[in-house]
This record gives structure tokens, sequence and C-alpha cells, in this order.
């Protein structure tokens, strides 16, 4: 479980410019554990607005991976700050796999103030535009219905909400795959998972594009030092050079071989 501090973990509201404050430690075992404990659950069948006013369901991005981040559209600073966090990962994600192989979410859990309006407006003030991420609305029992599923916890307070900082990784079965925490993650905490997904995925498609897509995934590597995924067929190469150099070994010994036992004979 890969977990970070819990005072990046959990924003608390009005805590200073992060929000920043450590409950105590049975509270925090227990949010993580609500949290951990969603992974394997598989969610159910809710339907959402987007920012432009039509029903999204969640049936309906099934067959793809799926990245579920919930915040509130009056937040201050962690929830703008998460979100452009992931905006620049989800970037990342597009260039190494193509925007069409996954779908994200991003959910406002305020329902009374998080409409279709205030969803869009936040999405542009974050550059959250990405044709594969959609920002949608719904009515409070879904939202809780929703965050249960997820382990996803948030609570009201005088001054706005408690909530965990929290990305849901679902895989295309609608499942939940695994949880990133934090506000600026770790490239490889959202990316590496959706490429477990995606590896594992059924061939769709024709065999020539499934073998592509295999080979792109097979060759998509970090790079620590610029902190981002590129394709490096180099793999692929190198180990194409080291088959065919085997392969030319093997001839010759095994043609010196047969010229040894004529030899004998």
């Amino acid at each position: 479980m890969q977990c970070a501090l819990w005072s990046t973990v959990w924003a608390v509201e009005g805590a200073g410019q992060g929000h920043q404050a450590t409950p105590a430690g049975d509270q925090q075992d227990n949010a993580l554990a609500i949290s951990q404990n969603a992974i394997g659950k598989t969610l159910g069948e809710h339907v959402f607005t987007n920012s432009q006013g039509r029903s999204v369901s969640l049936s309906s991005l099934q067959g793809r991976p799926l990245v579920i981040s919930m915040i509130y559209t009056s937040c201050y600073h962690i929830c703008p700050t998460v979100t452009r966090h992931l905006s620049d990962v989800v970037a990342k994600a597009k260039q190494a796999f193509g925007a069409e192989r996954f779908n994200v979410l991003t959910i406002g859990f305020d329902s009374r103030n998080d409409t279709p309006d205030a969803m869009r407006l936040f999405a542009a003030q974050q550059s959250a535009n990405s044709d594969n991420w959609q920002f949608l609305s719904a009515d409070q029992a879904t939202i809780n219905a929703l965050a249960r599923e997820i382990g996803f916890q948030f609570r009201a307070t005088p001054k706005g909400f408690d909530h965990l900082i929290q990305a849901t990784i679902v895989d295309a079965r609608g499942k939940v795959y695994r949880q990133v925490y934090d506000m600026n993650f770790a490239t490889p905490l959202l990316i590496q998972p959706l490429k477990e997904l995606l590896e594992g995925q059924p061939r769709t498609g024709s065999v020539i594009s499934h073998l592509g897509n295999r080979l792109r995934l097979f060759c998509t590597v970090y790079d620590p030092a610029n902190d981002r995924y590129f394709v490096d067929y180099s793999i692929f190469i190198g180990m194409f050079i080291g088959l065919t150099t085997m392969s030319v070994l093997l001839y010759f010994l095994l043609r010196e071989w047969r010229r040894t036992r004529r030899g004998a004979a």
C-alpha cells in the first residue's frame, strides 16, 4: 500500500494554506483502511450529469480503465491543486498510451453547489480539457453511494469540507483496482497501474492493431530524470538483435557439428 504522510492525504478545510492538520491515530488508520478495503469492489450503476447537461452512466464507460477524482468546486486550494497535478499526469499518460485507452472523471461531491455550470467553470480554471476527461455532477444520494464504493470520505465543516485526497483507478469491468493518495503524487503511482490494466485487456479490433498496442505497451518505460513515460523501441530492437545473433551462432555450431559427423564417418 503506497501511503503518503497523513497530513498530505487528508484535506482539512481552514487549517492553513494547505488545509493540513493531523487527526488522531485511530482516525488515520480507519480512514486509510476504509479506502484500501474498497479495492476489489465493483461499482454500481450510477448516473451523473456532465458539464454540458447530458447524462453519463458509469456502465457506458466500461471497457477501458477509469480514473475517478472527487472534489468540491468551492475549495480554494486543495482541490484545484489536486486537479492541476492530475491534469499533468493525465497528459503524460495520454502521450504514453493514447487518450482513447482510458477515461478520467472528476466528480463534485458537494451536490448543492457542484452544478454542471460550476463543474464546467472549475475544469476551465484548472485547464483540464482533455477529450477523455469529464466533470460530473449528481444528487447527494448518488454521490454518497459512489463514495462508499470507492472508499472516499468527506465531511462537512463550518468552513467547507474535510476530505481524503484520493484518486481511484478502476478496471475495465468497473472494479476498483488501486488508490493513489497525495496532492502531488509521483507520476508512476497513477500511470503504472493504468499500464498494468491495459496489458491485461483482452484483444479488441484486428490482430495487427492488438499486437501493435501490446508492443507499444511493452516498450513504454518511465524516464525518472524527465518524469515522463515514453516508447523505447530499442528494447525490442535489442531483443531482436540478440535473438538473431543466437540464431546465427546456433546455425554455425550445427553446421560444424554435421561436418564433424560426416568426417568421422
